[in-house]
């Protein structure tokens, strides 16, 4: 059966982001977490194709994975894989948004995920985008393993292009930083063609607690 094995790795944690809103800002993560960034150098396949979303924090992140083991290759960047845009909304926090324009939090969290930040994008709209990529770069790299160093968003909506999953189901998902989900595209589906193509193998794993010879 021709599998095609994703390991996903959340961003290291940005400094002072509790209760900010990033979205597209290009800001810089902490890579200090040196038992993490070993443990994911463990894990992840040497000859894995390796992915970057075009925020500097992924790769900063996966700057801080090579340090810590062998070298890697040059990743590719792409960009359906960045985080939920929040347009205007971007570099504020929920509080301050509360307290400067309510009547527009109120009509967003009406439908949080089906609804666009003022200049942004919903939920569902990054779902869409993160599973029709995810579904191009699988059938350019059939069989391979792939490593790709993204956002809690782009993830949870991996977990659920894998699970099927509507955007406000999928929000019950928590994607930690520097956490591994892994989730393996099968080439002729699950129960001999007759269910999904996908297979989850783990979602939000801690690497700090995973057995170096497991797969996750």
């Amino acid at each position: 059966m021709s599998e095609t094995r994703w390991w996903w790795i959340r961003h290291a944690r940005v400094p002072g982001a509790e209760g900010c809103i990033n979205g597209h800002l290009d800001v810089d993560c902490d890579t200090s977490d040196v038992a993490a960034a070993a443990s994911l150098a463990a894990l992840l396949p040497l000859d894995a194709v390796t992915i970057v979303s075009p925020l500097v924090r992924t790769r900063q992140t996966l700057a801080a994975v090579a340090a810590a083991g062998p070298p890697r290759p040059e990743p590719l960047v792409e960009p359906a894989f960045i985080e939920q845009s929040f347009g205007d909304w971007q570099g504020s926090g929920w509080a301050e948004l509360q307290a400067r324009d309510p009547d527009a939090l109120a009509a967003f969290w009406r439908d949080p995920t089906g609804n666009c930040p003022p200049g942004g994008e919903s939920f569902a709209m990054q779902m869409a985008r993160v599973g029709a990529a995810i579904d191009r770069v699988s059938a350019r790299f059939p069989g391979r393993d792939i490593a790709c160093f993204s956002h809690g968003g782009t993830i949870r909506a991996a977990c659920a292009h894998a699970l099927g999953l509507p955007p406000v189901v999928a929000m019950a998902i928590v994607v930690d930083n520097l956490s591994l989900t892994r989730l393996d595209r099968l080439g002729t589906g699950l129960l001999r063609g007759a269910g999904g193509v996908w297979r989850v193998l783990s979602i939000n794993a801690p690497v700090r607690w995973i057995p170096r010879a497991g797969v996750c």
